[in-house]
């Protein structure tokens, strides 16, 4: 929590002056019970109109001291939460921008979501009363007792003997509901992901009329989060009442006393009403400064929280300088006995997996569910390091290949095409920002996606709906493929990219990339032969380990794994006649 504080660092002088301000309007608010004290005993006992009135004028000269000083107190305190939480969320942002997969993987979307708004939503809600309340409740409260002290020495003895007392029971709490509150955070995150998962997915749970299960699944991790709410809010509710009770016995043992030294001749009515007076402030400080406790504790549970991501993980470092690269090395892969193995997985995905890629080659890549190809091809963009092996990109190893230099080098379409609100031209611009309408007009062509753009009024500026949802299946994996073809790259990954297209459009994308006159590497992720028969080398993946690599008429003699797929797919009578 202590480090979230240098992103207060451009907002020192409102952290200065919005407690100063605050500090003054509870100085002015000292004087009060004083004055109405004077207007007691000087004029309403000495029947003093002028007095009176003058008294009057003092207190509404007073109260707009004090309201013009909170004004600028809340102004300066606003402008320094919400510069903070602006500037928090862009340093959150942009960490989790370079966190690797397996961060992420670990972390989880819906704890970074929650962590991304509603904790940092508690740490701008806890800044603001900081900045306002935290110097101004305890100068109130001390400032009441030593006032008292000027009225009358023997009854202000009561505050010496309440005050502890007080701050026991807030300390205590505030002690007992830290870990409570963070508790309630991680069980949100839970709700969350529950939320998403429900909302994602909204159209596979009608499909199998599945509702019923998944709203009681919801209504468990809810009842689970408001059971938790409610213990904290127990223990938190404690507060108010446990400080009304000594405040108020307080109060009764300040009357108790004044009486009696008033009646002795000691003390004036006046001085009564101003100790009061004193005792009412703290009253209504001490509630105000239990509620401020609670408000931190949810606030220094949650920047907990986001410290604990902005000191997780292994950066991606932002070195985006150009290696030297030999022309007859561009284009060139080779994995050199590489394993993989997920973080916290108790085998490998990847298994001694060795193979090289030339300039210009079309790579096939299949296998069954699960058998590492997604992992494969996600160890080239360096997405996840290998455990174990070594890969060769250019002729340089992938450790030594600064990440932005080699991602600027790859095209890369993951196996669910994402695509983001905004136009057709807005996310193909995403391949190279600068690319005129010509080179997008071109990539959409080789990715037979031309006829999806004429096909909307406005052309590349027709407008995508979050997750592209105006757009078929197909279609959007055309406009993603068509987005990576815009960098016009070294490297293209195709991650089961064509799953949602059919035959005829699948072989005449391969037709056009195969015809590119600068033809990077290809590599095609597919569950389908047809769709890698005529690549130059195929490699056949069963469950990490690499089955087969050759061509497809060499893996339909030599690689079983391979004729199981072929034969699951194609009449026996095509495989004989391939055979």
């Amino acid at each position: 929590m202590k480090k979230l504080v240098r992103y207060l660092a451009d907002y020192k002088k409102e952290c200065i002056l919005g407690p100063l301000f605050k500090m003054l309007e509870a100085t002015f608010e000292l004087f009060v019970p004083l004055v109405v004290k004077s207007m007691i005993d000087k004029g309403i006992g000495n029947h003093d109109t002028g007095h009176i009135i003058r008294m009057c004028l003092l207190m509404a000269l007073l109260a707009a001291i004090g309201l013009t000083n909170t004004i600028f107190a809340q102004y300066f305190a606003a402008k320094a939460a919400t510069g903070f939480s602006a500037k928090l969320r862009h340093a959150l942002m942009a960490h989790i921008q370079r966190m690797t997969y397996t961060d992420l993987d670990t972390l989880g979307t819906s704890s970074l979501i929650t962590r991304m708004t509603s904790d940092i939503n508690q740490l701008q809600t806890g800044v603001n009363l900081t900045i306002r309340l935290l110097l101004r409740s305890p100068f109130i409260v001390f400032g009441a007792m030593i006032m008292a002290f000027t009225v009358d020495v023997k009854a202000a003895l009561v505050f010496v003997a309440a005050i502890p007392l007080l701050s026991v029971v807030v300390f205590g709490i505030m002690l007992l509901t830290i870990p409570m509150y963070k508790k309630v955070q991680e069980q949100l995150d839970t709700v969350t992901e529950t939320t998403r998962e429900n909302l994602t997915g909204v159209r596979v749970i009608r499909a199998f009329r599945n509702e019923d299960a998944e709203t009681k699944e919801f209504r468990r991790e809810n009842e689970m989060l408001v059971a938790m709410q409610k213990s904290v809010g127990k223990v938190s509710a404690l507060m108010n009442p446990v400080t009304y009770v000594i405040v108020n016995l307080a109060i009764v043992a300040l009357i108790y006393t004044g009486a009696l030294r008033v009646n002795s001749g000691m003390l004036t009515q006046g001085a009564v009403i101003a100790l009061y007076n004193y005792m009412s402030q703290i009253l209504v400080e001490l509630i105000k400064l239990a509620n401020l406790i609670i408000s931190l504790t949810k606030a220094a549970a949650c920047g907990n929280r986001v410290q604990a991501v902005l000191e997780s993980g292994t950066l991606i470092p932002a070195d985006g300088s150009e290696p030297a690269i030999p022309d007859a090395n561009r284009g060139t892969i080779a994995f050199q006995h590489v394993t993989f193995t997920y973080e916290n997985a108790a085998e490998p995905s990847l298994s001694d997996i060795s193979f090289t890629a030339s300039r210009g080659d079309v790579i096939g890549i299949i296998g069954g569910t699960g058998s590492g190809k997604s992992t494969l091809v996600n160890l080239i963009s360096r997405f996840y390091e290998p455990t174990e092996g070594s890969i060769t990109i250019d002729g340089i190893p992938s450790s030594e290949f600064p990440h932005q230099a080699l991602r600027k080098r790859i095209g890369t379409v993951p196996q669910k095409a994402v695509l983001f609100h905004g136009t057709i031209r807005q996310n193909l611009q995403w391949g190279c920002a600068d690319a005129s309408d010509a080179e997008l007009e071109a990539a959409l062509t080789t990715a037979q996606a031309m006829d999806v753009v004429r096909a909307k009024a406005d052309g590349l500026d027709e407008m995508i709906t979050e997750g592209g949802h105006n757009f078929s299946g197909g279609q959007r994996q055309r406009l993603t493929i068509a987005r990576a073809l815009v960098r016009r790259p070294e490297f293209l990954i195709l991650d089961d990219s064509a799953s949602a297209l059919d035959y005829a459009t699948d072989a005449a994308l391969r037709k056009s990339l195969r015809e590119l006159p600068d033809r990077p590497t290809v590599f095609i992720v597919s569950q389908r032969t047809a769709s890698i028969q005529h690549a130059d080398k195929i490699l056949v993946l069963d469950d990490g380990q690499l089955a087969g690599i050759g061509t497809h008429d060499e893996l339909l003699q030599s690689c079983a794994v391979y004729q199981e797929i072929h034969a699951s797919q194609f009449p026996k009578e095509e495989v004989r006649q391939n055979g």
